[in-house]
């Protein structure tokens, strides 16, 4: 349930469209559903304004199925993250209106209009085609928040002039989420060309001296450029949530 469903609750309990044991019904599951594998927490939406997002990772294929017809049956938009090929047919099998995504390994049932709630465009940008994955995961959370997002591929440094060809992009952009592996110079570049907030991703792509990720981490967290925030290593979900809140007009 969010803030404007519960307004019309309210709403509709004061002018006697509905009665009391009605109106406990629909909160009835508030905060929270006890699954007995999860605890789903109906209640976030209201608080965060965004529902749950699942992470499919590590989790069973009847886990997600429990998980997630819990989830439908409340009528929300569902967002699974982390999640394998086997699993998504599975899940697709029973959800058809589901999407999948293989690149960003995302899950995505709409059941409700998805109304755009940004202030303005937020452009997420990868160094290198090998570096896709990270940033489609991170497009694909903004959307489901209600932003409306592009897509900038395959600008790094090795070939500095492809990211300035696209400069008014960098320009117009409300917030820039920059993804990049190797020595993780991208976000220092774009954080001195721009006046809005930059976040950095680091992705496990390099070779060994790379360390996973940990080289392109270390130089983010340590960018010369002011206004650059770094996310965990592959976290393109991390970086999404946080640039909706920048991004997210206020109630």
């Amino acid at each position: 349930m969010n803030r404007k469903e519960l307004t019309r609750l309210l709403q509709s309990l004061a002018d006697g469209q509905i009665n009391v044991a009605d109106g406990v019904e629909r909160l009835k599951q508030l905060p929270f559903e006890d699954l007995g594998v999860a605890q789903i927490d109906h209640h976030r939406e209201l608080r965060q304004g965004v529902p749950e997002v699942i992470l499919g990772e590590s989790k069973s294929l009847e886990q997600l199925q429990i998980i997630l017809t819990a989830m439908a049956k409340a009528g929300r938009n569902i967002l699974v993250t982390r999640l394998n090929a086997e699993k998504a047919t599975a899940l697709r099998d029973q959800f058809p209106k589901a999407d999948y995504d293989s690149d960003a390994r995302t899950l995505c049932l709409v059941q409700q209009k998805i109304e755009i709630t940004g202030r303005g465009k937020i452009l997420v940008v990868c160094a290198g085609t090998s570096d896709i994955p990270v940033a489609r995961e991170a497009s694909i959370t903004l959307r489901m928040l209600g932003n409306q997002v592009e897509e900038l591929t395959d600008v790094g440094v090795a070939g500095l002039h492809r990211l300035l060809a696209n400069n008014t992009k960098l320009q117009q952009a409300a917030v820039i989420i920059v993804v990049a592996g190797m020595e993780g110079a991208l976000p220092s570049v774009i954080g001195g060309l721009v006046s809005t907030p930059v976040i950095a991703v680091p992705t496990s792509v390099g070779y060994g001296a790379a360390l996973g990720g940990m080289a392109a981490l270390l130089g983010m967290l340590n960018s010369c450029a002011s206004g650059v925030t770094v996310v965990n290593i592959d976290n393109g979900f991390g970086a999404a949530f946080a640039a909706n809140r920048i991004n997210r007009e206020v109630d």
